[in-house]
């Protein structure tokens, strides 16, 4: 987690917080057709629009009740990605609006199989948006430290890693911090199958259902680069 050089001599304390999910897909990828992408002749949670097409791939519920799944928003333009990530950072209820409602028979159907992992240092960013005094000397970390070497202490580094896998099995995920024109009808018969082939960049989500709470976001450019 930590890089080389990150604890000096006077480091006084290390904080960490960590967040880890690891899913299986209720309905498994079995077939590879070029690595590294996957396919499926199974009925496929779709919902197309006029630029933008999202897949909905859910995860086996764990011993309680919430529900989760991984969103891939696939823009129509090869180049659509970054116009794409701008609507779902800015319009909160973007992702909401989008969700596919039912499963509908596919046609072609390929998803890559990726890995990514990033690690940046975040200081610079959180004084950028304006969060200054934990890193200066009139910091106090009295309410954090149960002892007098709280009033004395200041954070001088926050980093942050993320890591995320997704193969047939499912995803394995962690992450820690020191107008709309939809799809005709399908008619009953013969059932229309859709497409959806993600051989060119897009936006993929882990989001809780029930709650709306959004895990991760990340995006592919080339899953080669990133395995």
């Amino acid at each position: 987690m930590l890089p080389t050089g990150s604890i000096e001599s006077d480091t006084r304390l290390v904080l960490g917080n960590a967040l880890c999910f690891k899913g299986t897909w209720v309905q498994k990828f079995h077939t590879s057709i070029k690595a590294p992408f996957m396919s499926s002749r199974k009925n496929q949670y779709i919902s197309c629009f006029e630029n933008l097409k999202v897949l909905k791939l859910p995860y086996e519920q764990g011993g309680d009740k919430r529900q989760f799944s991984m969103y891939i928003l696939l823009p129509k333009a090869q180049d659509g990605l970054w116009s794409l990530a701008e609507k779902l950072t800015s319009e909160p209820e973007f992702l909401e609006k989008h969700i596919p409602a039912r499963a509908v028979p596919v046609g072609q159907f390929k998803i890559p199989k990726f890995k990514i992992s990033f690690d940046f240092e975040a200081s610079k960013l959180f004084k950028s948006l304006g969060l200054q005094l934990p890193f200066s000397t009139e910091a106090d970390l009295s309410e954090m430290v149960d002892a007098p070497l709280g009033q004395s202490l200041c954070v001088s580094s926050i980093f942050h890693k993320s890591f995320v896998e997704v193969n047939e099995e499912g995803t394995e995920a962690a992450a820690t911090t020191v107008a709309v024109v939809m799809c005709k009808s399908l008619p009953p018969v013969p059932p229309m199958k859709v497409d959806f082939v993600a051989d060119h960049p897009f936006l993929f989500v882990i989001r809780e259902d029930m709650t709306g709470v959004v895990l991760f976001v990340g995006h592919v450019i080339n899953p080669l680069l990133a395995a």
